[in-house]
């Protein structure tokens, strides 16, 4: 026989990948990972218990996936299938949240329909997770893109849009009161008289748009003239996050200008305080939680109101600390703030328009105009170059707090002292009610303001040991104390400390109609608008009126015009009254149409803003447990079955089981996912109050990057590693580079694909080498040589059961001697434990210990060897499917249950390690059982041949911690 015959049956990356296509295929042809459902198309037997089990929605990118993407995909597979052999009714798939900005993007360049570039991207990426042999449930699969699910979206949106939060409404958790209910119940009080309209006019005599007007003030998702970051190379509105500090679009580099458009808001502000409440409910990371809290920002203080007489009205502050408006000695308001008047976001043109004085007024000091002749062009001109920043740069901690006088004062209502009102662009008109007002004594921020601009620092808050003690010209002093110099005729909060004089300003304020205790929160309502073509049309209709009408349910999904030209309308961005217009308003025929919603056939307007593409993300959860239903957006018994409350977590919270995906989605997915699913829930549409019950963030793969002299990447793979000297260095064709760890992609050079890695040693080595690379919830890197070691544990363990040179079988029938047996013992209930708690890492190097031991057998035990391939088969499927059938099974190795332990005595320790020290260092070790006496265990201890070098006679002292300590003192 020569050599090439002798490795025809090796386990090498040829065979691996023939095994692999061929048990991918046979899985499919079974329908081995189908889950059953209570009712409709997919029921069948739901006798065993549920396990729901979700990896976070991926975005299908035209780059493909690198070796970091698979890492939660892995580990969520080796779960699901670990809990389908515990005897579970697994729901595990995958979809797409295939609406974006970059297949728009590639659009508008090239003139390709987006949904062609998005299927193309699919259908990769499809193919890439299909090779590691995923276990998903291909039936459930789908993308948001897709006309059905674009169709519940829609359903979905316009349940919110047609509900109001009802402050006085009992929650169904029993959890207190506050929730959502149908918009048709508030227009029954108001008509019925038993709420009173915010102007008192009678329901029955308004028109439609009044009515109209007065229930979009209550609506859940609304409409509403917002400050915005408009990107016009984009074509769209971009969130906070995606603008740099240079105000320049994250994606693009694209300059971004501030504007006031017309957008839809969903009201998520109503729910703040349960989003933070119901944190308690669910299994969730304490990083993730906190990060949530912050975002919300709750905070308890008072609305203060200060005259403002030169405008005859009234400037509204938030503050939390009323107790110390007696130092208030500047306000703050945004360049947007409607105090002002004016075009919003301005120009040097609006001097006519500004409602702030024509001459400085008496008081003004010269740090205070900018060096401006008049309040006019000062505004005007600090509007305009306010304007031309994003909220990211206008609030970052690192730009400079600049400011103009306006001419202005507001009168402070504790002592009517004359509060000069400043224009700054670090306050946000987004934010609170657009003001602040300052006390410079007690803030940095404001201490360094009033310092520029030489304005007053008046203390009322010092230490309680010497309250005048602290140097205010030296900086604030922002500590707690007890409360000096605030007194009026009325009201003295001196000597109190800063509990007690909240409340007592607070109380006094309320009972002059000068201010109200508030509740607020950092968290702004959501803008849901983009002036995108490539995301879901809203189900909106316009009336001549300008009243919105809901599309009805039988003309959902309202889908996309055909268009050709995918750019954004053109504006120009300095000119003021230009405003920017969705790609859709050019498909004319789409957007004006004649509809018959009930009262004849009508002329109406489309909506031509579209949802963002967190729409698509904030529900899908929902349409995996009942894809194909054409009737509802979810079964009820599907839904109760998949999602709903159990007893085991307190018949609160319920929600998926378990939950995988990056930190990266701690706030904002998880944020709009449990507000749409808090107001389903609110409405009766689903039985569980939080989406996800438990939630894990897995790590990161990162790579090494290489950079030349120029500072431009190099290809990672063509980088030779030398020793000069006792120091690496790192060469690329002769030219010394630099090395840099970080993130792995294809800008950086350093992009290892699953692929590439499948094709060298096979996609089972590829999974285990990703599951044993260190905890699932740490970030480790890549080191491609290492993948070499994962392949060789399973040679050995194809090795362990057949013959490389003729593919047979050479198991024995016989028992495993007694070492063996312990070891398999434990190394069944060791691994199952480590799978349970997802430390697949440790898993592995378990089933290594136990391969390893096997090689000592000439013929392994068949007891052994098929229990270690039923352990294997959760993290390394193929070879354990062909290991399985070799062994002479006929039934998938998916299907059969996790091995148990069936002599529990063997998980016992009959020995243990004993250390033994000399003056308290270790000197040695040895085996004892576990049973030993403390006497026993001192003979053999002072009789032991590496202590005895230590005793000259008789040891004065020996101290005995049977079974595990020994310390003797010569």
């Amino acid at each position: 026989m020569n050599a090439e015959d002798t490795t025809q049956y090796r386990y090498d990356a040829k065979l691996a990948g023939e095994i692999e296509h061929k048990w991918q295929a046979e899985w499919e042809k079974q329908g081995a990972f189908y889950a059953a459902n209570p009712v409709g198309e997919l029921a069948g037997d739901v006798s065993a218990p549920k396990f729901f089990i979700l990896d976070m929605f991926p975005y299908p990118s035209g780059r493909g996936l690198h070796v970091g993407h698979p890492l939660g995909y892995i580990a969520t597979d080796t779960v699901a299938r670990y809990h389908r052999m515990k005897g579970e009714n697994v729901l595990y798939t995958m979809g797409y949240d295939a609406f974006g900005l970059p297949a728009e993007q590639y659009a508008v360049q090239t003139g390709q329909h987006p949904r062609i570039t998005t299927e193309e991207n699919i259908a990769n990426m499809s193919s890439q997770l299909h090779r590691l042999g995923l276990s998903y449930d291909s039936r459930r699969s789908f993308a948001t893109t897709d006309e059905d699910y674009v169709r519940w979206t829609q359903w979905i949106f316009l349940q919110v849009y047609n509900s109001w939060f009802d402050p006085d409404a009992p929650r169904k958790d029993g959890r207190g009161n506050g929730a959502a209910r149908p918009i048709a119940e508030l227009e029954e009080l108001f008509a019925s008289g038993k709420k009173d309209t915010p102007d008192g006019k009678p329901w029955a005599e308004m028109s439609a748009k009044e009515r109209a007007d007065l229930l979009s003030e209550y609506r859940l998702a609304y409409v509403a003239q917002a400050p915005v970051n408009w990107c016009p190379g984009l074509g769209t509105v971009l969130a906070n996050e995606e603008v740099t500090a240079e105000g320049r679009s994250e994606r693009g580099n694209f300059p971004v200008f501030r504007r006031n458009l017309s957008q839809w808001m969903m009201r998520i502000t109503a729910y703040a305080d349960r989003l933070v409440e119901d944190l308690d409910t669910i299994d969730w990371p304490d990083k993730v939680r906190a990060m949530q809290t912050h975002w919300i920002g709750r905070s308890e203080g008072a609305t203060v109101r200060f005259n403002v007489p030169e405008n005859n009205a009234q400037l509204e502050v938030y503050t939390t600390r009323p107790d110390t408006l007696f130092g208030a000695t500047f306000m703050v308001v945004a360049p947007e703030h409607w105090l002002l008047g004016g075009t919003e976001g301005g120009s040097a043109n609006d001097v006519e328009t500004l409602t702030v004085p024509d001459t400085w007024p008496e008081g003004t000091r010269e740090e205070w105009t900018g060096g401006y002749t008049t309040p006019h062009e000062a505004v005007a001109a600090y509007r305009a170059q306010a304007a031309q920043k994003s909220d990211t740069e206008r609030t970052a901690d690192a730009h400079e707090k600049t400011g103009v006088f306006s001419g202005l004062f507001g009168i402070n209502p504790v002592n009517g002292g004359q509060v000069p009102i400043f224009v700054a662009d670090y306050v946000l008109m987004g934010y609170g009610t657009g003001a602040i007002m300052a006390v410079p004594a007690h803030d940095d921020r404001d201490w360094e303001f009033a310092k520029k601009y030489n304005l007053d620092i008046i203390r009322t808050i010092g230490p309680k040991e010497d309250p005048y003690g602290h140097d205010l010209d030296e900086s604030a002093y922002t500590g707690d104390g007890i409360i000096v110099g605030s007194a009026n005729e009325e009201i003295s909060l001196n000597g109190m400390d800063k509990a007690e004089s909240i409340a007592a300003i607070t109380a006094w304020l309320e009972s002059k109609n000068a201010g109200f205790a508030t509740v607020t929160h950092r968290l702004r309502d959501w803008l849901f608008s983009r002036q995108r073509y490539w995301g879901e049309p809203f189900p909106i209709l316009w009336d001549e009126d300008g009243v919105a009408h809901s599309v009805p349910e039988n003309m959902l999904p309202v889908s996309l015009p055909e268009i050709t030209d995918y750019s954004p309308v053109s504006f120009d961005p300095e000119d003021a009254d230009s405003s920017p217009t969705p790609p859709l308003s050019k498909a004319e025929e789409w957007v004006n149409v004649t509809l018959d919603l009930g009262d004849g056939p009508k002329q109406y307007r489309r909506e031509t803003n579209t949802m963002p593409q967190w729409a698509g993300s904030c529900w899908y959860e929902l349409r995996y447990a009942d894809p194909l239903n054409d009737e509802a957006m979810c079964a009820p018994d599907n839904e109760s079955y998949w999602m709903g409350p159990r007893p085991d977590q307190g018949n609160v919270s319920g929600g998926v089981d378990l939950y995988v995906g990056g930190v990266e989605h701690a706030v904002l997915h998880l944020l709009y996912a449990r507000f749409w699913h808090k107001v389903l829930f609110d409405l009766g549409y689903v039985s569980s109050s939080e989406p996800f019950h438990k939630l894990f963030n897995q790590g990161y793969v990162q790579a090494y990057a290489y950079t030349d002299s120029r500072g431009q990447y190099v290809p990672a793979d063509e980088v030779e590693e030398k020793d000069e000297n006792g120091e690496t260095v790192f060469y690329y064709k002769g030219e010394k580079v630099n090395r840099e760890y970080g993130k792995m992609g294809k800008s950086l050079k350093n992009m290892v694909t699953p692929d590439e890695i499948a094709d060298e040693y096979g996609a089972d080595t590829f999974r285990v080498y990703e599951m044993s690379m260190g905890p699932l919830d740490v970030s480790r890197p890549w080191e491609t040589r290492a993948v070499v070691g994962s392949q060789r544990f399973l040679q050995r363990l194809w090795r362990n059961i057949l013959d490389e040179t003729t593919g047979e079988v050479t198991v024995s029938d016989e028992a495993p001697d007694a070492q063996t047996e312990k070891l398999l013992a434990r190394t069944i209930h060791e691994v199952g434990e480590e799978y349970e708690n997802m430390r697949i890492n440790t898993a592995i190097s378990k089933m290594i210990v136990l391969n390893n031991h096997l090689t000592k057998y000439k013929v392994v035990p068949r007891e052994a060897a098929q229990a270690l391939v039923l352990m294997v088969s959760p993290v390394a499927p193929h070879i354990a499917e062909e290991l399985w059938a070799k062994l002479g099974h006929t039934d998938l190795v998916s299907g059969q249950p996790f091995p148990v332990v069936k002599d529990e005595s063997l998980l016992v320790d009959d020995t243990i390690t004993c250390i033994i020290q000399v003056m308290g260092k270790v000197r040695a070790r040895m085996e004892v059982s576990t049973a030993i006496s403390a006497e026993e265990l001192e003979k053999l201890a002072l009789a032991h041949d590496r202590i005895q070098q230590y005793l000259n006679g008789e040891p004065r002292k020996v101290i005995v911690r049977a079974p595990k300590l020994v310390n003797i003192v010569p």
